[in-house]
């Protein structure tokens, strides 16, 4: 009696057995796993923020035409925006930008001008302790250099005026960042070298000899290293969670949204691995071809640190890479409070990158 030949059946019989050699594979566990935790805990013990640069708005009706505005506009890492006044309160609560300057003229007689700070408790407080830092060492440089017997700006209050918002951590920047580093790190390499080496093994010859199906081949293997990868975001973001209090705004809904775009960022990465393994001639060039692929992404793509650090003329640069996207993404979704359907832009963008690498990979791929 014929049975009919189950393609789901032998689909799920590639992925367990796939899934198993990855569990039992060291690299597979340290670059997925074991590399992201240590920056993880490395920085969570730290407990400070290691951004250098931030932004700052100007009140509205704050006065322009007065040298301590001057002087914050030529400082190294401040930048300046300006924005409406509803993006602007927004922008404020959830800690993008560090404060809200007004430079006002006083009734009073003396000091002349009163500098009003108004930032949130979801800002780094060393930020805002750097910025007002660098306000009163302007104020007190203008004062003694022009105003010496009658000082003309007062410094800024110590009692700074906080919006309530939420408290920000070091662990809510760059667990986003390793999170990132391990989907592609999964991605490009673990893809590489897996299709690479079926192939110089003759496993995919093999798999010629059964009834399955091509495309069920590539599922098996693939899902199999989609079932492992995400397994192992939810370790990383539930020791964030647990061990260090990372942010996830909406509980459990936050999660499920940070795991569908993981889902779909690393569906994204698979696709250099397939372009590397296609390309690649032997299995030592595997290794420079993905570093090509991998290493702008985890030193431009805000990773470790912001982007905003880079001069303006790489930040164009750095705002083309998928994982860039990836990063802000996951920041505005488990710290802001967004949803996926407020990331379009950046979904868009990470859909676009799909559509280009695997009509590349399409193209490229070998099965022998």
């Amino acid at each position: 009696m014929n049975v009919k030949y189950n393609q789901f059946t032998a689909l799920w019989s590639i992925t367990k057995a796939s899934l198993r050699a990855l569990l039992k594979s060291p690299s597979s566990v340290l670059f997925s796993l074991a590399f992201p935790l240590v920056f993880i805990l490395v920085f969570g013990f730290i407990g400070g923020t290691n951004k250098i640069s931030f932004s700052i708005a100007i009140d509205k009706s704050a006065d322009t035409t007065n040298q301590v505005y001057t002087a914050l506009k030529s400082v190294p890492g401040i930048k300046i925006v300006r924005e409406a006044d509803a993006q602007l309160q927004e922008d404020i609560e959830k800690g993008r930008i560090t404060a809200v300057i007004n430079i006002q003229k006083n009734k009073a007689a003396s000091p002349p001008y009163i500098i009003d700070v108004k930032s949130a408790e979801s800002v780094s407080p060393q930020n805002l302790q750097v910025l007002k830092s660098i306000i009163n060492s302007i104020i007190a440089n203008i004062n003694v250099r022009q105003y010496p017997n009658t000082p003309t700006f007062a410094a800024i209050n110590e009692n700074v005026e906080k919006i309530p918002g939420r408290t920000y951590r070091t662990i809510d920047f760059i667990l986003p960042g390793q999170l990132g580093f391990s989907l592609l790190s999964a991605g490009v390499f673990g893809v590489a070298f897996l299709f690479f080496n079926l192939r110089q093994q003759l496993v995919l010859k093999r798999f010629y000899a059964t009834p399955i199906q091509r495309p069920y081949i590539i599922l098996g293997e693939a899902l199999s290293r989609v079932i492992f990868q995400l397994s192992t975001a939810v370790i990383i973001i539930l020791i964030g969670r647990f061990a260090f209090h990372y942010t996830l705004v909406h509980g459990a809904t936050t999660f499920f949204e940070i795991m569908v775009l993981s889902f779909l960022s690393l569906i994204l990465f698979m696709g250099f691995g397939f372009i590397v393994s296609g390309i690649a001639k032997t299995e030592n060039t595997i290794p420079p071809l993905a570093n090509m692929v991998t290493l702008p992404q985890f030193l431009l793509a805000g990773t470790f640190f912001p982007i905003d650090v880079f001069p303006s003329w790489l930040q164009f640069f750095c705002k083309l890479l998928p994982l860039t996207h990836f990063n802000n993404a996951m920041r505005k979704i488990a710290f802001e409070g967004a949803h996926l359907s407020d990331c379009l832009t950046e979904l868009g963008i990470l859909a676009l990158w799909t559509v280009v690498v695997y009509a590349v990979a399409v193209k490229v791929f070998k099965w022998e």
